[in-house]
């Protein structure tokens, strides 16, 4: 229990210091390009204490969850002093504001990749596209295992037939085809030994010739994945293991980590399409339906399963979800959607095509977008955000989503 508990503190924990550092590089920035920043806090709530430095007041708060940066003049609306209106956001140029607003889910995305090359020179990454080329890496003997016990035993019975050794199937033969059938993969191999019987033709790919070899395949009963026992074909041959995880040193670590980070991008990408439609399944868990393991899930879920990785010892898995929440985090905030930072995006770019067209037609420029035009569409995002919210921790706490080992 103290390790579970260890483990949702330093998740919570996790995501406070990449809230804390996304409004960190919202500040970096304006400041570099000379806006004025009022205050930078970490947290929410009263107080704890704060100091100024320059112009800008830095502080905690006593709800360590986020934090904010005031940035003079975000948005025409904001009031400003007649010395801060010179520097005020919505007077720079396009490109810096968008910077600036950007800065949050790129910080994000450094996270990320740091957490994910500091595993991959050290723990290793998950290996998500493992090689199932059909190579054999040794041959054995077809017999029958109708329980969990008998599968895990690799001892052969004696008189256990050996379909594959007698046929002359070596180490490191590539299996091209099954009783004729073109067999790419591991899988495909299984599929079509498990219906064959009898003498099947297999053809390997043994150096640079293709060897055609018959083996006898006998009709034995195994345990299969579902718990069912069933009569299946077996040559009693293993291909080579893919490993589990890919590691590497410092200098590959890049490209490596650079790779993974890519399928993770396309990944999210995949996820926030989906999103909507894994709703109800939230719902459902919440009146007692079975918790889909693919429905999203809340800080609080994110820190629960972060613990069981911790009290489990699987810290992959828990620096694993740490970086894919980075990913998440950065991606969803520059969705064009007020409040987020890519509505903020969205509207000084539209700004930017809108007094261009204006100056195509001899117009002058339009001016700061009123936002109090907008404010009925944030209210309702800000209400469905908020529901959202409200529905992934009741069902992060009544029906969570738990660690498989």
């Amino acid at each position: 229990m103290l390790a579970y508990i260890i483990g949702v503190v330093l998740f919570a924990l996790g995501i406070c210091i990449s809230v804390a550092l996304h409004e960190a590089g919202h500040m970096v920035t304006a400041k570099a390009f000379g806006m004025k920043v009022r205050r930078y806090f970490i947290g929410f709530g009263p107080t704890v204490f704060s100091f100024r430095r320059g112009e800008t007041e830095y502080g905690l708060k006593w709800i360590p969850l986020g934090g904010f940066c005031d940035i003079a003049g975000m948005t025409a609306l904001d009031e400003v002093t007649e010395e801060e209106a010179p520097r005020a956001m919505w007077r720079f140029k396009t490109w810096k504001r968008t910077v600036v607003m950007c800065a949050g889910s790129v910080t994000h995305f450094i996270l990320g990749f740091v957490v994910l090359y500091l595993m991959a020179i050290t723990m290793g990454l998950p290996n998500i596209h493992p090689s199932t080329d059909p190579v054999i890496d040794s041959t054995s003997c077809a017999r029958a295992a109708t329980t969990q016990q008998q599968l895990e035993d690799t001892a052969c019975p004696a008189g256990a037939p050996t379909p594959a050794k007698s046929a002359g199937m070596l180490a490191g033969d590539k299996i091209v085809s099954v009783a004729g059938q073109e067999t790419p993969t591991w899988q495909d191999v299984l599929k079509v030994v498990q219906d064959s019987s009898g003498p099947t033709a297999i053809v390997v790919q043994r150096g640079e010739s293709r060897v055609p070899l018959t083996v006898d395949v006998p009709r034995v009963q195994r345990l299969t994945t579902d718990g069912t026992v069933r009569e299946v074909g077996m040559m009693g041959a293993a291909t080579v293991v893919p490993p589990q995880y890919l590691h590497y040193n410092g200098l590959d670590g890049v490209p490596g980590t650079l790779s993974f980070t890519g399928t993770m991008f396309s990944e999210t990408a995949q996820r926030l399409v989906e999103f909507p439609k894994r709703i109800p399944a939230v719902v459902d868990a919440i009146f007692g339906g079975e918790r889909d393991p693919n429905t999203p899930v809340s800080v609080v879920g994110a820190s629960r399963i972060g613990g069981e990785a911790v009290e489990k010892g699987l810290w992959i898995v828990f620096f694993f979800l740490l970086a894919s929440l980075n990913f998440f985090i950065g991606v969803f905030n520059l969705l064009p959607l007020l409040p987020l930072d890519g509505g903020h995006i969205a509207v000084v770019w539209y700004e930017r095509v809108r007094d261009w067209l204006r100056k195509l037609r001899g117009k002058p420029a339009g001016g700061p977008v009123d936002y109090t035009k907008l404010s009925a569409v944030t209210m309702v995002l800000v209400v469905i955000g908020g529901g959202i919210t409200l529905l992934t921790v009741t069902a992060d706490i009544v029906n969570p989503i738990t660690l498989q080992q």
